[in-house]
């Protein structure tokens, strides 16, 4: 199942564009973990985001990880196998 929250931030050339991170994992504790983590560093950061759970093996296994949770930001898997903290994803989304 894939559940998603649809926002937008506008993109260098000032076109509104909507980014979208992806939380790879099956509903485990650290999956759960990450995804709220990841909510509250968006919600801090004032930011328009998409957020999509990808809880499905056959959609994870799209983004050749070998470890869960994952965390992917437009497509680009930039972290796998940890939970990150919202500080981290904070910085992570600041750099984009």
């Amino acid at each position: 199942m894939v559940e998603s929250i649809c926002i937008t931030y506008k993109n260098l050339d000032n076109k509104q564009k909507t980014m979208i991170i992806k939380i790879l994992g099956t509903g485990c504790p650290k999956c759960k973990l990450l995804e709220q983590s990841t909510r509250d560093a968006v919600s801090e950061l004032g930011l328009k985001i998409e957020i999509i759970k990808v809880n499905q093996i056959e959609d994870i296994l799209q983004y050749d990880i070998m470890a869960l949770p994952g965390i992917v930001i437009d497509e680009i898997v930039v972290s796998s196998g940890k939970v990150l903290n919202k500080e981290e994803i904070k910085e992570l989304l600041s750099n984009k």
